[in-house]
């Protein structure tokens, strides 16, 4: 948290985040270089395995994934349901669960202009990529969630989008250095992180989301911009097609990422711990255990994607609806031809039902209604989407039971 000393430089050399990468002579980076090239081939093998309909609808429920457990790691639990509703305008009339919703849309908002390309290649990395991000999320924040407050002062200031940190702060044993050099380490990590080779730039996500935490450019926001990033990174390096995410991942092992971070915050112990002025070993166990989070991500989001195993989840749910009345009869016929096809001309609806034009008007209306499927137009071809509403029965355990 902040104290009020002012935004002076007191010159600390940039030396003190070193080392910056896990050094090629390192004992740890046999088996991390292992897991940079098992990430890679799954990451490449999931989404070769997708159809091209898919990738749009699942990146869209992924960013609503994203948001959420990002979001729950700072603290701030926004039900599935309700990041849905925002993204739809349609605000909670309760003041504090409203803004979580307009911080939930920031978010997502932003990591869909990541995802069309606004972090593209080394920007990511860099200061004024990184400032940016923090711009456009706090940007559109509410008002009330721009504020934060000194636990010991109690004095309250605000934070500015995009805006470098003018105070010094704490966190946790943190003492973090003085506002005035964080543009100066900014710079340094902007030198290192954004000129990397493939392989380099895999193994290097985990050192620079610890890395940035420890500069804590801004005086908050700083946890989802870090998260953002290394999404952006992982972007770039894989192609992931944004169909996975690593947030889900550090959420649901929350206390080990945050202990691994601190662990991170340790200088160097002694002769065997690496040369630089932090920890090597304990940024590379924080390595080894983001590669392995990302990899478990990967393998997770692919098992909810099997084909075989989707279909069955989506037709028994079709057929439970059209048995409640609240589906139309043969509405499981138009969304099995989808889900072979990957997306089906409205003009063939008829010709897949075999009830006539107006019935099969009728059904795709109810299923475009129930946001099961959308067109690009009124012209376009159906394709699946995947609404938050319906991922505890189409895809288990992507969100907690609690928030199903």
């Amino acid at each position: 948290m902040e104290a009020d000393i002012g935004a002076e430089d007191r010159g600390e050399l940039t030396s003190l985040m070193d080392p910056l990468l896990i050094s090629d002579g390192s004992r740890h980076r046999p088996a991390l270089t292992d897991l940079a090239f098992d990430l890679t081939q799954k990451s490449a093998g999931f989404r070769r395995s997708l159809p091209p309909s898919l990738l749009t609808s699942l990146a869209t429920l992924v960013r609503s994934m994203n948001c959420y457990y990002s979001n729950l790691i700072e603290g701030h639990d926004t039900h599935p349901v309700d990041i849905e509703r925002a993204l739809k305008n349609d605000y909670s009339t309760d003041a504090h669960k409203r803004d979580l919703q307009h911080e939930a849309k920031a978010h997502i908002t932003v990591q869909k202009w990541i995802d069309e390309g606004g972090l593209n290649g080394a920007r990511a990395c860099t200061a004024e990529g990184i400032q940016e991000v923090h711009r456009r999320f706090c940007e559109l924040l509410p008002e009330d969630l721009l504020w934060v407050e000194d636990p010991s002062t109690k004095e309250r200031h605000r934070v500015v989008p995009g805006e470098l940190r003018g105070r010094d702060v704490q966190v946790g044993r943190l003492v973090a250095i003085s506002p005035g050099s964080v543009p100066r380490f900014l710079q340094r990590f902007e030198q290192v992180f954004s000129g990397l080779g493939k392989t380099e730039s895999i193994l290097a996500v985990a050192a620079a989301h610890h890395r940035l935490l420890w500069i804590h450019p801004f005086l908050d926001g700083n946890g989802r911009v870090a998260r953002l990033m290394s999404h952006a990174m992982l972007l770039s390096t894989l192609d992931t097609g944004a169909v996975w995410s690593v947030a889900r991942g550090l959420a649901r092992n929350s206390k080990q990422y945050k202990d691994l971070l601190s662990y991170c915050d340790m200088t160097r112990r002694n002769d065997l711990d690496g040369r630089g002025n932090l920890s090597e070993e304990a940024l590379a166990e924080f390595t080894r255990f983001f590669l392995t989070v990302c990899i478990d991500q990967v393998t997770f989001m692919e098992s909810l994607v099997q084909p075989a195993h989707l279909r069955a989840r989506i037709l028994l749910w079709a057929e439970e609806e059209i048995k409640l009345g609240t589906l139309p009869a043969k509405s499981g016929s138009i969304l099995e031809a989808i889900l072979y096809r990957g997306e089906l001309p409205r003009g063939e609806a008829d010709s897949i039902v075999s009830t006539g034009p107006r019935q099969a008007r009728r059904i795709v209306s109810a299923l475009v209604e129930r946001g099961v499927l959308e067109s690009e137009n009124p012209r376009a071809p159906l394709h699946l989407t995947f609404p938050a509403t319906l991922a505890h029965r189409w895809m288990p355990g992507l969100f907690p039971e609690k928030a199903a």
